[in-house]
């Protein structure tokens, strides 16, 4: 059995030698090495020699397996040094030549809105200011003139972890949590950008969407500037020609109040489809802060005064881009996305 090992051994040597590819090289591993290969054969007979024997024919079992696969090793690296060599000839790769450029990405409709709402109003002097997407009932709801059975919360039905824990339902509660910490240092100049959440799903409405609302606290803050100001948005936003309309309306958190219209971006307020013929269309909600939101936030009322307003981003983006379907904004279409 020493013999046939020293003979496969030799064997296996010489045929290495004329080995020409890492295929052919496999092959012959798997010949003499694998698991039914040659050495495994030979080592099957083990059990007919005797007890003397069966230690030396391990021993030489063992350096032959590791003699071969030694130069199994060297032998894989030099013709995988040879292939490399050769590819690099036959191919004549020029390392000068550019890279395949990846697509560059672009801000989704909303981003790009958003980002161009916020610097009209840093234009105008505000200031940014973030609050926390789950907020408390009191911030949410009471510290803006919505008591529990105030039937005005029906129109915000939102989504509750508890009794006091919800999903913001605006980003009103941004504007009360503004006052409270620099009360009673003025102004306050704020606009509070962010996502929002109510119980709606249609064509017209989502469950989670955008909001950006403003806030100046003053002494002698006029209805008169809170007009100006959203006059200069309007024209920044939908072009130097648009028109504002100012209509009653009721908030809790503001007194008076009233509803934004635009004339209408598709047929300049002649009338058309889109504006069901009357010229305009409505793109916010604004006021004078309610005395009582100022007092609960830590203000003296009859010192100060101060207006708020809110808009929907997608209400916006949908007016500026032509967009009949809100849910387009959110279904990742690139052939969609891809317009703006």
């Amino acid at each position: 059995m020493l013999d046939k090992l020293q003979e496969m051994q030799s064997r296996a040597i010489a045929e290495l030698q004329s080995v020409k590819n890492l295929e052919e090289l496999e092959a012959l591993r798997i010949r003499y090495l694998g698991k039914k290969g040659e050495l495994t054969a030979i080592l099957r007979g083990m059990g007919s020699l005797s007890p003397e024997q069966r230690p030396l024919v391990g021993q030489m079992a063992n350096r032959v397996r590791e003699e071969l696969e030694d130069k199994l090793a060297v032998q894989s690296r030099l013709l995988k040094k040879q292939e490399q060599e050769q590819r690099l000839v036959q191919e004549k790769i020029d390392v000068t030549l550019p890279g395949t450029a990846l697509p560059s990405g672009r801000l989704h409709p909303l981003s790009q809105v958003t980002r161009q709402i916020e610097d009209i109003f840093l234009g105008l002097g505000f200031a940014i200011a973030e609050g926390p997407e789950v907020e408390l009932d009191y911030y949410n709801f009471e510290a803006l003139n919505l008591p529990k059975d105030h039937p005005a919360r029906d129109m915000q039905d939102t989504f509750f972890f508890g009794p006091e824990v919800l999903l913001r339902t605006h980003t009103s509660p941004v504007q009360v949590r503004t006052m409270e910490s620099m009360a009673p240092r003025l102004p306050v100049k704020i606009i509070a950008p962010g996502k929002v959440y109510r119980r709606d799903d249609d064509a017209t409405h989502s469950p989670m969407f955008h909001q950006v609302e403003g806030l100046l606290v003053d002494t002698r803050v006029t209805f008169a500037e809170l007009r100006g100001v959203l006059q200069v948005f309007a024209e920044e936003m939908f072009g130097p020609h648009t028109k504002t309309r100012f209509r009653p309306s009721f908030f809790p958190f503001t007194e008076p109040s009233a509803e934004v219209d635009i004339s209408c971006v598709m047929c300049g307020g002649s009338g058309c489809r889109v504006c069901s013929h009357t010229g305009w269309l409505e793109i916010l909600g604004c006021g004078m802060v309610h005395p009582r939101v100022l007092e609960m936030s830590g203000y003296d009322a009859a010192k100060v005064t101060g207006f708020a307003f809110g808009m929907g981003v997608e209400r916006i983006a949908m007016l500026k881009y032509g967009i009949d379907d809100l849910r387009l904004l959110f279904e990742n279409d690139l052939r969609f996305l891809r317009q703006f």
